[in-house]
C-alpha cells in the first residue's frame, strides 16, 4: 500500500501536515529532531570510546609476579 505513494502523494502529506500543525510547530519539531540526532551521535561516539578504554585496561599484562622476575 505504502509503495505507491509516489512523489504527489507525498507532497500532499506534507502540505496536510503543514496546514494542521503550521508553520512554527513543524520548525520548532525539526528543531529538537536534530538535537536528539546529535545527541544520539554523542551518545554512541562516547561509548565508542568508553569502549575501547575498557579494552585497553583488558589487554594489560596479567603474568605473575614470579615469572616476570625470571624473564
Amino acid at each position: 500500500m505504502l509503495n505507491n505513494i509516489g512523489l504527489p502523494g507525498l507532497l500532499l502529506i506534507a502540505v496536510v501536515v503543514l496546514v494542521l500543525f503550521g508553520r512554527g510547530k513543524i520548525s520548532s519539531l525539526m528543531g529538537e529532531v536534530g538535537k536528539g540526532i546529535t545527541a544520539f551521535k554523542k551518545g554512541v561516539k562516547d561509548g565508542s570510546e568508553e569502549s575501547l578504554e575498557d579494552k585497553s585496561t583488558d589487554a594489560r599484562d596479567v603474568t605473575p609476579a614470579e615469572e616476570k622476575d625470571k624473564a
